[in-house]
């Protein structure tokens, strides 16, 4: 009526109506959530990466193994070969990283240095001061080298004659009788292209088979041959421990072996994880190594 102000019914809300704070802030704080775990994922990446960098480019550490050879004679008890592999001499590599692994080895006293294989990336022209800290390498028995599968797309032949040049014994398919051992040496694989490939009978035939014998072969997969060749003990690199992930499940996929000693029926292979490193100089669970071999006499 006339007069008589009205009064709206009283209304109950409807709860799906009313906006939900909780629910109005899911968006955003999905976005700070997603933004913290994306800037912790990218952090780990990158102090894994540099921690990886550094490890490469402190130098390698040296790593020992005592490895029973049946044919060694007493005399030979204890003798110690330092060996390293992949130190892949290049543009971010260079001559300090090689002084760095040539005072490792000397700081070992062995009586025999084995660089086995891939010891460059790049050409005697570009390389060869790099490389020049190899001159000071020293054991009583003398330093030896075999090509890996980096020295033939780098100019192995003028690799050779510059380790030679540097006071090295490069193994070209050859074998040097030292006193109470044989130590022989193949050509890497990837020299077959080149015509200069591995030839086992040229590095081990002929020799008298009740010495021990000792091979520098720098791939693993040469192993098999090595058995057929009688061969007590081979030292190989080349993997790189796997180096980093994924390259890690490729390695293992294409070697006997990533890394140490393992028995092939009456023969041994010792793989090192080398002491460089190929592409990106990190290494992640592959940390880089030069080993100290000792060889152990079963008549001592």
């Amino acid at each position: 009526e006339p007069g008589e102000s009205a009064t709206a019914p009283a209304t109950t809300p409807d709860p799906a109506a009313t906006p939900d704070p909780a629910a109005s802030s899911d968006p955003s704080r999905r976005l700070f959530v997603s933004r913290v775990v994306g800037g912790a994922v990218a952090a780990a990446a990158v102090g894994t990466v540099g921690y990886g960098t550094y490890g490469v480019v402190r130098g390698p550490k040296v790593k020992r193994v005592t490895v029973p050879l049946a044919k060694l004679p007493r005399a030979a008890h204890g003798f110690r070969i330092a060996v390293v592999s992949d130190i892949h001499l290049g543009p971010m590599l260079g001559r300090g990283f090689a002084q760095k692994v040539v005072d490792t080895i000397n700081g070992t006293r062995p009586d025999l240095i084995a660089v086995v294989g891939d010891l460059v990336d790049g050409s005697v022209e570009d390389l060869g001061p790099a490389a020049a800290p190899l001159r000071q390498l020293t054991a009583r028995h003398g330093a030896y080298f075999v090509t890996g599968n980096h020295e033939y797309f780098s100019g192995a032949e003028q690799w050779v004659d510059e380790v030679r040049r540097l006071g090295l014994d490069p193994l070209e398919n050859a074998r040097r009788e030292l006193p109470h051992f044989d130590l022989a040496g193949v050509n890497d694989v990837a020299g077959e292209d080149e015509g200069q490939g591995p030839d086992f009978t040229k590095a081990l035939g002929d020799r008298d088979t009740s010495r021990a014998v000792v091979l520098l072969a720098h791939q693993p997969v040469q192993i098999h041959e090595a058995v057929d060749h009688g061969v007590d003990l081979q030292l190989s690199g080349h993997t790189h421990g796997g180096q980093m992930w994924p390259m890690n499940f490729v390695a293992d996929l294409a070697n006997p072996t990533l890394a140490g000693l393992e028995r092939h029926g009456d023969t041994q292979l010792y793989v090192t994880r080398g002491a460089g490193a190929w592409g990106p100089p990190v290494r992640v669970g592959a940390p880089s190594d030069i080993t100290v071999v000792e060889l152990a006499s079963k008549q001592a």
